[in-house]
């Protein structure tokens, strides 16, 4: 009986060709991987769609670069459901299905944690993106899928071009539910910032910025990654965004990004595979492996 199964997509099992991308990928993995060996646990490393795996044969597996499920959502909510009966999850399966739609910024919001200002378009709803502009009174806005991941289907729009959107944001809403949200200037100004939180304390954090003429900051589309020092005010707020969820996760990225009054507002809460960037601060796998240590010796 394995003790944990790091859970990675099948290009970072033993990939024959090795970039800058997929070798901090690797680093991030194997860091994590370490720690847990060096707390005397049984680890290994999996595809999570692997079919051959008996799954009832480890206690624990924890996702962490499962980065392939985004064009695979049907298939992972299948895999989900079947696999929470076999073994525990790190964070849990509840946990994953109220974090992976991000109507869970709703819920927040209504725990008075500050977000971008936010219209949420249900799946069929009857509205144009000149009627949301309307409605919403911004110079711009950020249309994004209320499930999505890596900046799928997300675009920068204002009310002079919307109409080219329009076929593509009719399509979208026939099959599901998206976000339009005001787009927040602090973003190309001055980045977003991600904080890590290990057993719902504050770690290490890094700035993301995107490169010129974008506003996805993610480096897989061009952005760049600062090491990053927060403010006090900041700490507190990611602490509290975790607060303020009806879980309590073991690993968790509060993404803030500064809102157009100039306060700190909730970008994301990142809570299934986010990126942690261990390779800045090692000892944060190290934490989490003490945090998931603990789970095994008491189960």
């Amino acid at each position: 009986m394995l003790d944990i199964v790091i859970l990675t997509d099948h290009r970072y099992l033993n990939p024959e060709k090795v970039d800058w991308y997929t070798q901090q990928v690797l680093d991030e993995d194997r860091l994590l991987q370490t720690a847990l060996e060096n707390k005397g646990l049984t680890v290994c490393k999996k595809d999570w769609s692997d079919k051959n795996f008996d799954w009832t044969s480890t206690k624990y597996a924890i996702f962490r670069t499962t980065w392939d499920y985004f064009e695979r959502f049907d298939e992972f909510f299948i895999w989900l459901e079947d696999t929470k009966k076999k073994t525990t999850f790190i964070n849990s399966s509840e946990i994953i299905n109220w974090n992976i739609d991000k109507h869970y910024l709703q819920d927040l919001a209504k725990n008075k944690v500050n977000i971008a200002p936010t219209l949420f378009v249900e799946k069929g709803d009857r509205i144009t993106l000149a009627q949301l502009f309307d409605k919403a009174n911004w110079k711009e806005a950020v249309l994004k899928p209320a499930i999505s991941g890596a900046a799928r289907q997300t675009y920068r729009i204002h009310p002079n071009n919307c109409s080219e959107f329009e076929t593509l944001f009719q399509k979208l809403i026939e099959n599901e539910s998206m976000l339009f949200q005001e787009f927040l200037n602090n973003i190309i100004t001055q980045g977003e910032i991600s904080l890590i939180l290990i057993g719902g304390k504050y770690t290490h954090a890094v700035k993301k910025i995107a490169k010129k003429g974008d506003f996805r900051v993610q480096d897989d589309h061009g952005g760049r990654v600062e090491k990053y020092t927060p403010t006090k005010e900041e700490i507190l707020f990611a602490v509290n965004c975790l607060i303020a969820s009806p879980f309590k996760p073991k690993y968790a990225r509060v993404d803030i990004v500064y809102d157009n009054n100039n306060k700190p507002s909730l970008s994301e809460l990142e809570l299934i595979e986010p990126e942690l960037w261990f390779r800045n601060y090692p000892l944060a796998a190290e934490k989490l492996a003490e945090e998931i240590s603990n789970l095994v010796i008491s189960k």
